[in-house]
């Protein structure tokens, strides 16, 4: 049955409410953490989920977009649903999908997902459910859970035609998931998003935990494969911990993230600092600074937005040596693609254009046109399909030579991370 696409949808909690009244609340049968912000929430919600489960509890994950297969989108016990299950669960809530579209309101595509993950983590049953926001916050899907720890990860602009033009218009709809009685964990914020969000945590009675003051990352070397960290969370610091992840902003998403988990399992002692370390030992946010090959290096990344890529580059700077690099880059034609192009340019040798497998994608021709007045032509190749460019940027990179530091960075796009995954089978598929 035709559900719309994701992108397309009009903003309201009616719908979603109405399904999960008839299908009997599921989302009121765990606590939630809800997680919502501009960037980092996918790997904020995996980091989360890495320590809930080393303690042993389990746990229900939702979040999106998808890299590769929509099951991914809802995991229990780290891994995603099977077929089999992700259809079983389609098929129960589908006749209450229908009678809910009866009744004059008809559920749409990111409605229907939201509704099986609560169904699925209910019938499991969870212990806790780590929820990512779709999009903003107080009208998305998910908000009809209570979050009982609302993690706001660092917002910046993005999707401004559905959240506002400015930052404290989208802080205001972020905010929307910090509920009465919770715990706000915030990320770093820019003053006039921490000022909205704090505002929101004071009307609503929420407590407040703030990253660089009620808890923070207090010391962060590279290491390798990724970096060493001493963190203090809210009830005690952890020292010694390695998490296999790159980039500054990796790190205060793992501090977000600990923060959140000393929050939603309650007691004032502190975690164990063990656990704490092998869990993140273990974790893994594919498409993020995500190295899918070794020779010549090929480091896959879905940034999509100018925040997210300043985040990416000075990441792919302090982790990786590069003495060159070949970008291999695919965009929605939605995005702010003039500030991602002049981000990249002054760290990329070579930039492939090319497209991804949306069809909001730019075409490789558009995005040539908007890449050469910023690199200059000579710099810039026009490639119509992703596996092509790829090829063509290993290829750059072989003729350098292995011993010349090139490396190959393909972003842009979580698609296009996606899409790059499944072409390079980072999966080991």
């Amino acid at each position: 049955m035709e559900r719309g696409v994701e992108w397309d949808f009009e903003p309201t909690l009616d719908r979603i409410a109405a399904l999960l009244d008839v299908l009997g609340s599921p989302q009121r049968a765990y606590p939630v953490m809800h997680i919502a912000g501009t960037n980092g929430k996918t790997s904020t919600a995996r980091l989360a989920e890495a320590l809930l489960r080393e303690r042993n509890l389990r746990v229900g994950r939702f979040t999106s977009p998808h890299l590769v297969s929509m099951r991914e989108r809802i995991t229990v016990d780290g891994a995603p649903l099977s077929e089999e299950r992700f259809a079983e669960v389609y098929e129960e809530i589908i006749p209450y999908v229908e009678l809910t579209d009866t009744q004059g309101r008809r559920i749409q595509f990111f409605e229907l997902l939201t509704a099986m993950a609560f169904a699925a983590f209910a019938d499991t049953p969870v212990d806790v459910a780590v929820v990512e926001a779709g999009m903003g916050g107080s009208w998305d899907a998910t908000n009809v859970a209570d979050g009982t720890v609302s993690v706001i990860t660092p917002i910046s602009l993005d999707h401004t035609d559905r959240l506002g033009p400015d930052i404290p218009s989208i802080a205001a709809e972020k905010a929307g998931i910090i509920k009465a009685g919770s715990t706000a964990v915030l990320a770093q914020q820019e003053l006039p998003a921490a000022e909205v969000l704090m505002r929101r945590a004071a009307d609503v009675g929420a407590v407040v935990a703030r990253e660089g003051l009620e808890f923070g990352v207090l010391n962060r070397e590279v290491a390798l494969g990724g970096q060493l960290l001493t963190l203090r969370g809210l009830k005690g610091v952890y020292d010694e911990v390695y998490l296999p992840l790159h980039g500054a902003h990796q790190a205060g998403n793992a501090v977000c993230a600990l923060a959140a988990v000393e929050a939603v399992t309650g007691g004032d002692d502190p975690l164990d600092v063990d656990l704490v370390r092998q869990a993140f030992s273990e974790v893994a946010s594919p498409g993020r600074m995500e190295v899918v090959r070794r020779t010549p290096a090929v480091v896959v990344d879905a940034a999509h937005n100018p925040a997210g890529m300043q985040a990416t580059l000075e990441g792919l700077h302090e982790a990786f040596d590069f003495a060159k690099v070949v970008g291999v880059v695919a965009v929605m034609r939605d995005k702010d693609v003039d500030a991602l192009l002049e981000l990249l340019e002054p760290v990329l040798d070579e930039i492939i254009v090319t497209r991804n497998s949306s069809p909001r994608s730019m075409t490789p021709q558009e995005l040539g046109a908007m890449a050469a007045p910023v690199f200059g032509e000579e710099r810039v190749h026009v490639v119509d399909r992703l596996d092509d460019a790829i090829d063509q940027g290993i290829g750059i990179a072989d003729a350098e030579g292995e011993f010349s530091g090139t490396g190959v960075l393909i972003t842009g796009s979580v698609v296009t991370a996606g899409d790059a995954r499944l072409l390079l089978k980072a999966d080991g598929s």
